[in-house]
């Protein structure tokens, strides 16, 4: 069982290449659902993703963490089968079914052999629609949830993603654990569970991403049969769109460590935007890249002031972000954070026709590996959806950021890479540190 991560998990890693070149198709069922699909008779099985748009983020006010809670104990039993039962009754037809939710969406993942693909797909439909939610089950993986939870209050990486989560997002959901605290999952019981289930898990929330043996005709019979038990509409409105706090902040949190972490971020461009491929490059560059990247070069290679630093834009359905982070030790950190201000400052005055050659070539030569499979497949094409990317997007893909320049990088990190719009977080005990 996986609880999840602070961050949206749509990235813009999900978006291969369409050197993979396996034509995706829109399948509407007979009751008017949408899937896209990606044929493939090679093996007998197929992969299924079921996204339901909005996620944890509609967790009802004061019950932070009830519908990762309720996520979790999905696979704990449903109709007239309880945790074991359900267990064996999946492993007997070597089935697949996992649950996991973030901020965006609560996600169904399932492999299903062609054999038996009905009967799993009917437990899949189970656990959606009549869900068991037995009082020790809850009770259980509340205990496992909480356990995280106080882990989670001792981790100093921890404590700096929520708290640089809280300064850039606010009172959005987005700015606050999807596991909830202690005191928000306390009064939690099963009547609490079936409300949250109804909050986010309804018909019109939607999104399928298929791969595998099965033809289009029988996909959407297959959606169908899965989906029947469920509501048309959900209980409450989709969450309304995050607000990057734009104002700069720092914060230093005191923690009792001979090392400090750091943790920033800024705002992100959404994947609408025309400079989000620039951005795309542009962050490759600066701290996407590994040991490649400016900031590696700068703080690690150069002066061994951390073991590593890193920077990722985030494509939040309901907001995007520009995040990084890194760790160095009390005496050095604030050296550190200089270095990663003056290396924010040197992007603008641009990048070398190598720098952007490299990045162009990584970028557009890795995506192809992440097509590797059925079940990453379905995956990305759920994902796709979900940020609300077109179908011929992987096609389109490479020719955008081979249009990149290495102006519109400059001006892109002129615009976005700035003190004025940084968020930072330590924990710590930094020395010499002037916020």
């Amino acid at each position: 069982m996986s609880f999840l991560r602070a961050i949206p998990f749509i990235l813009a890693s999900l978006i291969a290449d369409p050197a993979a070149a396996t034509e995706i198709q829109e399948v509407t069922s007979p009751s008017g659902i949408k899937a896209w699909l990606v044929e493939d008779h090679s093996i007998p099985f197929t992969a299924l993703n079921l996204a339901f748009r909005g996620g944890a983020s509609l967790d009802a006010p004061g019950k932070r963490g009830a519908i990762n809670l309720m996520t979790h104990t999905l696979e704990e039993g449903a109709g007239e089968m309880d945790a074991t039962a359900f267990a064996a009754a999946t492993e007997d037809l070597g089935a697949r079914i996992t649950f996991d939710v973030s901020d965006d969406a609560l996600v169904v993942s399932s492999q299903l052999l062609t054999e038996n693909r009905d009967q799993a797909a009917a437990l899949i439909g189970a656990a959606l629609s009549d869900p068991l939610f037995a009082e020790d089950a809850v009770a259980r993986v509340k205990g496992q949830v909480m356990s995280l939870v106080r882990s989670e209050e001792n981790d100093p990486n921890a404590i700096a993603r929520t708290a640089l989560a809280k300064s850039i997002w606010g009172a959005h959901p987005y700015g606050s654990s999807i596991n909830g605290t202690v005191d928000t999952l306390t009064p939690l019981g099963p009547q609490d569970m079936v409300e949250a289930k109804n909050r986010v898990i309804a018909r019109d929330r939607v999104i399928v991403g298929a791969a595998g043996d099965i033809t289009p005709e029988e996909l959407g019979l297959l959606i169908d049969e899965i989906l029947s038990g469920l509501p048309e509409t959900g209980t409450v409105p989709l969450p309304d769109q995050a607000s990057f706090s734009p104002d700069a902040a720092t914060e230093v949190i005191d923690w009792d460590s001979p090392q400090t972490v750091v943790a920033f971020a800024l705002p992100g461009p959404e994947m609408d935007d025309p400079d989000y491929f620039a951005a795309f490059v542009a962050n490759r560059i600066f701290g996407g890249g590994g040991f490649s990247s400016r900031l590696m070069e700068e703080i690690r290679e150069k002066r061994g002031l951390t073991y590593g630093v890193y920077t990722a834009l985030v494509n939040g359905v309901y907001g995007p972000s520009w995040m990084g982070g890194m760790s160095s030790s009390n005496a050095s950190v604030a050296e550190a954070v200089t270095l990663l201000r003056g290396e924010l400052a040197r992007m603008a005055d641009g990048v070398s026709d190598k720098e952007l050659a490299d990045a162009k070539t990584y970028l557009t030569g890795e995506y192809p590996l992440r097509w590797d499979g059925n079940g990453k497949i379905a995956g990305i094409l759920a994902g796709m959806q979900l940020i609300g990317l077109p179908i011929d997007y992987p096609e389109k893909r490479s020719a955008m950021i081979e249009a990149v320049t290495a102006e519109d990088v400059a001006r892109v990190s002129a615009e976005r890479l700035t003190d004025e719009h940084l968020h930072l977080v330590l924990v710590g005990r930094p020395e010499h540190f002037t916020p």
